[in-house]
């Protein structure tokens, strides 16, 4: 699924998961394409997966935020498994505030309240 933003970067994003709202997701129902465009609810929650090399570091940690932010998306996850944790940036007035979480600490998602998974229990899906 592809978001579109507004960036100098890129015009679209391919977050490696999203969660869409019901209403968001009733909008894609009969569309030719996967894309959520600007008109468009944007999703609740998207996971990026940082790669390895800076380039992906500064995409993921900078430069997508900013794209995300713009669309007003509650929660952003960035799971890096280079430096073994996962830091939740939650959409709160107008800005992101991150919780970095390591270890065997669940993260608190405000999109998906039962989530029970720790950082290390997330890290460790990529290491099978």
């Amino acid at each position: 699924m592809e978001i579109v933003v507004s960036g100098k970067r890129a015009k679209v994003r391919l977050p490696d998961l999203s969660i869409l709202s019901e209403e968001g997701y009733a909008t894609l129902v009969g569309q030719r394409s996967n894309t959520i465009t600007q008109e468009m609810p944007p999703p609740l929650l998207v996971v990026e997966v940082v790669s390895p090399g800076q380039d992906n570091r500064d995409r993921d940690y900078r430069y997508k935020r900013t794209e995300y932010a713009a669309r007003g998306i509650a929660e952003y996850w960035i799971i890096d498994p280079e430096r073994q944790q996962v830091t939740l940036c939650l959409w709160v007035n107008g800005q992101y505030e991150d919780t970095l979480y390591t270890g065997d600490t669940p993260l608190a998602s405000t999109i998906v309240p039962d989530f029970k998974l720790s950082a290390a229990q997330i890290l460790a899906f990529g290491q099978n």
